[in-house]
This record gives C-alpha cells, structure tokens and sequence, in this order.
C-alpha cells in the first residue's frame, strides 16, 4: 500500500498494518484527550506516518490541519492562531525546533514521529517552554497487536457526516496572509470518484504505482497523491526529495505521477540541453521527433513516408525520452498553476500522456480535467463528474456541486463573498469552449490595466518568459503603465545577456500590448525571502513590495 525509504532501503507497508496503525493511533489521540471538532496541525515530509495521522484523526471527527514544512515560525504561529489548534503532530526534531518557535503556549501537546533528544523535550526554545511531548511509538503501541480490536474506532468513524469538516487547509496566500479552507468530506469522496471514473477510461493493470513528492500539505497531492490513489488500489511510493527525483523515477517506474508546471519546465528545460550538447544528427532527430508528434496530435494528416518517420522516431527518440519518467508511465497530470501550452506540447509529442487539469483549495480542489482520450492541453480540460462550471458575466469562473468548501474558518464575510446562491466564485477569468473546455486567462485581481486601457494577462505573460530554458521564475508588472516590465530570475549557468536573447525571442511571439518594454535580472524569489510560495508560485505583491524602487525606474 505504502513505500518509502528508510536508512537508504524500500520500506513497505501493506493495507492491514496501515489500518491496525491508524487505529491505534487514533486510541492514543482519544486516550490523549482529542476529540470530534478538535483542530489538529500536522508538519510532516510526505511518508507513512502522514496518511496514519490523518485517517487516525478524521476517524475520531477530529480535524487535521496539515501546514508545510517550509513554513516560517510567523507563518506556523498565524495558523495555530486562527485555527485553535492546541495539539501538533511533527515528524522530526528539526520541524518541531520551527514549530516551537512560533512561540510560547499556543500548544498543549505534542506528537513527535520521530525521538525528540532529552533536551528538546524538556528545554527552552526560542519560543518559551515546550509543552507536553509525546512520542508517535508510544501513542500507537497498545494497539499494534494481530488481534487488536478497532471496533470502537469504526464506531466513530461510522458517526462522520458529509458535511463534516474533513480538513482545515491554509492556502498558500499568494496575495496575503493564508485564509483556512474548510473541506468537507463530500468534497474529497466527490474528487476522488470523478477522479476514478476518468481513469477508468485508461487500459486496466494490476495494480499503479504512484510516485508522492508534491508535499501532502497542499490540497492538489492530498486528495489527488493520498485519498484517491489509496481509493483505488495503486501503491504509493513516498519519494527522498526533489533533489533525487530522476532517480526515484527511474528506480520506481511510477505509473501515475501529478506535477506542478515548474517541474515540467525544469525537465523540459534538462532535456533540450542535453539534445544541444549532442551531435547535429541527434539534434535533427530529436527537433523531427518534436514536430511530427505535434503534427499527429493536432490532427495533421501524415504521408506515408512521414508514418514511417514517425515509426522510427518512437523507438530511437521516443522511448528514450519515456525513461527519463521511468518507461511505464501511463499518465501525468499537471496542476497547482498554469501549464504554459508550448510546454505541454512538447510532452504530447514524446509520447508522454499528460493531462491538465484546474482547480484551487476551495473545491476539493479539482474543477476540470482533461480526459486520457480527448486532451486539449491548451485547456484545461472539462469539468470533472458531477461539477457545474459556468461564466459569469465579467468573466469569471464559477463552479457548484459537491466538491465545493463550506467557507472560510473564522471569515464569515470573505465566505459569504465567494460562495453565492451554491456557487464558488473563484476569482480566476475564463472561458468555456463549444464542448466544454474550459480556458484560464487569469486571475480576476491580477488583470493589468495599461495607461492605454488594455487589459493583459500577467500570469500568460510569465508562463511564456518561464517556459525558455535561460529564464527561471518571472514576474510580471505594469498597471497603469505605457507598456509591461518584469523582474526576471536567471536559470542556472545562464547570465544576463542570454535572458535578454531569451526575452527579445519571447516579445516576437507576443501582441503588442503584452511585449516587455524593459526587464531586469535579479536574485530567485524563495521561500525564505517570502516571495515565492510552498506550492511554486510567485507572490507578486511580495515581489513589487521587495523591488519598489527598481519597478519605479524600469516603468519610467
């Protein structure tokens, strides 16, 4: 059911010794005295410990709060806050020294996955007195055994409505402080069945295997990466890290895998720099590999001569490609942000069969996908089973059904503004084609308007710059302005006058009214500088915050 790595080694876990574990360690919750209603943060890497602690927890009707593990302590501090979470659930010593640096008496207890040295436990941190610890083997040891009863905890889990808060997440808060989203449990079993129903539509295997490192704490891997993977039998394989995600890939041939577009575009970006350090053959065959596959999945009639190009380019061209995702991926599918279509072509065309889908935290979080047998990746699909999508009259999108949240936690006025008469009012602009595609232009306070009155799209402009291999993140500006800038972030081993050949490419392939007029280079938008997001976006207002002074001069 479960695999991770362990002192360099696979670990497994089967389906019994999840649900004995889950059970007792809901046991050892209650007997800690955690109840129904009852928030609950957890700051965990993706491992088995995670999916224990929630399905421990929504089985007594508490509620888990998952935060991640790059928070800072003001960030972990606001959600301890807002949520009223008095318990904590941490996986290693060093999260909980973060953790505890929110500062003194926001927690009553702690749960400590991993030993917590002497010291740790009984000490002062830089937040004050740690509270009571508890460690993750003793909370789940009385129920371990081969016959332990979980009568009881299926009585309570039994007891869990749809309408139930299944989980309280933070977004990641792009343009401001996190707001808490609650999730009902219809919203997730709704994902996950709609999401069932589309794979079903894939030729059938034994059994899938899912590779995790998209954090559990984001509600696009939690419910996509944990519950409906879980749902439907495959076996999740919890990988080491970002930094050896090639590896995990090539050692775990997954067969289902989720991205955000960043990944795609780092690997995009490794891949044509490999083709260009290789001979001029490999490089002709690569670009004719590239251009009939787009060809073939535009719908483009091939001559024979260019079938059995085709043919041939598969096994030279192609296949190499499908090792670098470990030769038996069935399918990936890209959320989280704006898949530039250049980016998702290039996937189509080797042979990788990638799917793009929409959503956010307030629906479960998907609205749309595309389907195995009729992508459009330059949508982002249609709606998923049971979901109604529609356009508002100012062009934003609206969705209603099952998936959709019960509001914000403590922000009746900001809840009431975004779900009207059933319908979540996403604050994202678009459009839906004849069949029901639906398109993302933007986001409905992201929009600049220029000194001109035309209106642009930041985020397209972005998803372009990003997409060429010398440019690493962007951010685009220019409300108000006679033309766009943009502060641009150098990839690695490109300098400044490579991002300018890159720009001067990109403002050919653009109208008018979206060319950059000026641009500047400099240091990446992080984490820790606040600027970027745990779920890679850039928080733009955190950038022009930062760089005020240097967006007046280039705007000028």
């Amino acid at each position: 059911m479960l695999r991770c790595w362990r002192q360099g080694a696979g670990v497994g876990l089967t389906g019994w010794d999840f649900a004995r574990r889950a059970a007792a360690v809901a046991r050892g919750l209650r007997a800690a005295g955690v109840a129904a209603g009852d928030r609950v943060m957890i700051v965990s890497e993706n491992r088995p410990e995670y999916p224990i602690a929630e399905a421990a927890l929504m089985a007594l009707r508490a509620v888990p709060v998952p935060a991640y593990t790059t928070n800072t302590p003001a960030d972990n501090a606001h959600i301890l806050r807002d949520s009223g979470a008095r318990v904590a659930i941490v996986s290693t010593a060093a999260l909980a020294e973060r953790l505890m640096a929110a500062g003194e008496g926001l927690l009553e207890r702690l749960v400590a996955m991993e030993p917590l040295a002497r010291e740790d436990r009984n000490g002062a941190s830089p937040g004050g007195e740690w509270p009571e610890v508890l460690a993750w083997s003793d909370l789940q040891a009385p129920g371990l055994a081969p016959d332990a009863p979980w009568e009881d905890i299926a009585d309570e889990a039994a007891r869990i409505r749809p309408d139930a808060m299944a989980c309280l997440i933070y977004t990641s808060g792009t343009g401001g402080a996190p707001k808490g989203v609650m999730v009902p449990h219809r919203a997730v079993l709704s994902n996950v069945d709609g999401a069932r129903r589309i794979l079903a539509t894939l030729p059938p295997v034994a059994q899938d295997v899912y590779l995790s490192f998209l954090p559990l704490s984001h509600a696009y891997e939690r419910t996509v990466g944990q519950f409906f993977m879980l749902a439907v039998g495959a076996e999740v394989v919890y990988a080491r890290g970002v930094e050896s995600l090639g590896a995990d890939m090539a050692q775990v041939r997954p067969t289902i895998v989720t991205m955000v577009p960043r990944v795609l575009e780092v690997i995009r970006a490794r891949i044509l720099a490999k083709v260009a350090r290789g001979p001029r053959w490999q490089q002709a065959l690569f670009a004719r590999a590239v251009a009939l596959g787009i060809r073939r999945r535009e719908g483009c009639p091939l001559s024979p001569w260019e079938r059995l190009q085709d043919r041939v380019l598969e096994c030279v061209v192609r296949r190499r490609i499908s090792r670098v995702f470990g030769g038996r991926l069935r399918v990936a599918i890209s959320g989280g942000a704006r898949l530039e279509p250049e980016v998702g072509r290039f996937f189509l065309s080797l042979g990788l069969a990638l799917l793009q889908g929409y959503g956010q935290t307030e629906a479960g979080p998907v609205i749309t996908v595309n389907r195995p047998l009729a992508t459009r990746i330059e949508t982002v699909g249609q709606p998923m089973p049971g979901v109604e999508v529609r356009i508002a009259a100012d062009g934003e999108i609206l969705a209603r059904g099952p998936l959709v949240m019960l509001g914000y936690w403590n922000l009746p006025d900001e809840s009431a503004a975004t779900l009207r008469d059933g319908w979540l009012h996403t604050g994202d602009i678009g459009m839906l084609d004849p069949d029901g595609y639906l398109r993302i232009t933007d986001r409905k306070k992201d929009m600049i308007v220029l000194s001109g009155g035309e209106n642009v799209s930041p985020a397209r402009v972005e998803g372009i710059l990003a997409a060429e291999p010398e440019i690493a993140q962007a951010a685009v500006f220019g409300e108000g302005q006679a033309g766009l800038t943009a502060l641009l972030v150098a990839a690695e081993g490109s300098d400044a006058a490579e991002v300018a050949a890159a720009v001067a490419r990109v403002n050919e392939r653009l109208s008018v009214t979206e060319r950059l007029r000026r641009h500047a280079v400099v240091a990446p938008f992080t984490i820790e500088n606040g600027m970027f997001t745990a779920t890679q976006k850039v928080r733009r207002h955190a950038v022009r915050a930062a760089y005020a002074e240097l967006l007046d001069q280039l705007g000028r």
